[in-house]
């Protein structure tokens, strides 16, 4: 085995999670290609004295679900999967890549069904465990990043191997700057978005939720959102990729939302529930090491220098209170054009913090 996995199983057991004698640990397998990173983090939840269990997952298997099942089967959250949540008092989801269009043949409505359900899930996992999710690279990811599968591997591990105790220590002094501010202004290509962050904090992945981590994120008070963004790269969620989305909204209603591609999946998402059509996060990724677009959410909202948002559910951590059964991550690339604002300070501009260390 490539002993960089055993360092990161190491860091996931002792410093993400921190796991502890007796406790259980849900270990979700998805895709067969990361079985070497799950048998490392079994071996060291059994060193850490831990209960490991682990659980597979694939897409292959999900896109038998959305071929042939009914709408009642398409609407259900796995009852194992729930109650996993409900033993575990920590879940790390190993989460392999696989091919993008596997759901092409999907009917917009019937992935849309099926993506609330999985939401659900979700939902329970950030409610009752400690949890961290791990992209984890294969040919798959390594294809629709547009490179070679060394390469990706070699910025995945630099973007992860990181002294995290120190990255935290700087992102957190970042942070308290951040929540010094009351209002947030997003400007770049077509876009100028502002909302105020009143009342609200900014927390910092800093390798204890996502693996590779590296970002400061607060959500926005929704009723004050006000104008419109545009992403330069596609939206990603269920394995569709939705093109060139333009989204705008007046005094914290969602007046436009449009795609080049996937228009009707993006339509059915934002009409989830009351909340998917709001902002539950705004966030800038810091990860010194992540530096290309990759079509996978998990990584892409890592890339230094960039901006992201989360339509949908917020995290109570940073004092949100949109609720939604979708919590779905978009990346905004500033780092050639654009900047973000708290109050009247540039804190990010070129791809650059603006923040004392």
């Amino acid at each position: 085995m490539d002993n960089r996995w055993r360092q990161l199983a190491d860091i996931l057991v002792t410093y993400s999670a921190r796991v502890k004698p007796g406790e259980r640990v849900l270990i979700a397998m998805g895709e067969v290609e990361s079985f070497p990173l799950t048998h490392a983090l079994y071996d060291a939840c059994i060193r850490a004295g831990a209960y490991p269990q682990v659980q597979f997952t694939s897409e292959t298997l999900r896109h038998s679900l959305l071929v042939h099942g009914d709408a009642e089967q398409l609407n259900w959250a796995p009852e194992l999967e729930a109650q996993g949540m409900a033993w575990a008092d920590v879940y790390f989801g190993l989460r392999g890549a696989y091919n993008l269009h596997m759901h092409d043949d999907i009917p917009a409505d019937r992935l849309a069904l099926n993506q609330a359900a999985q939401g659900r899930i979700s939902t329970l996992r950030w409610q009752q465990t400690r949890w961290c999710l791990v992209r984890v690279p294969n040919a798959a990811f390594a294809f629709q990043a547009g490179a070679d599968e060394e390469s990706i591997e070699a910025m995945f591990f630099a973007a992860c191997l990181l002294d995290w105790d120190r990255e935290s220590r700087r992102w957190k002094r970042w942070a308290d700057q951040l929540n010094r501010g009351k209002t947030v202004r997003l400007v770049g290509r077509e876009t100028d978005l502002s909302f105020s962050i009143e009342g609200r904090r900014w927390m910092v992945g800093d390798g204890t939720f996502n693996m590779p981590d590296g970002e400061l994120a607060t959500a926005p008070v929704t009723s004050t959102l006000h104008g419109h963004v545009t992403f330069e790269w596609p939206g990603v969620l269920g394995g569709r990729l939705m093109h060139g989305i333009r989204l705008a909204w007046e005094h914290g209603t969602l007046v436009h939302a449009s795609a080049a591609t996937n228009e009707a999946f993006l339509q059915r998402i934002l009409a989830t529930d009351a909340g998917a059509s709001l902002l539950g996060e705004f966030a800038m990724g810091a990860n010194p090491h992540v530096d290309r677009f990759c079509a996978d959410i998990l990584i892409d909202e890592k890339i230094g220098g960039t901006a992201h948002m989360a339509l949908g559910r917020a995290y109570p951590e940073c004092g949100g209170d949109n609720q939604s059964a979708i919590h779905w991550d978009i990346v905004k690339d500033i780092r050639q054009e654009g900047a973000v604002y708290v109050d009247d300070r540039v804190v990010l501009e070129h791809g650059q913090f603006h923040l004392d260390d």
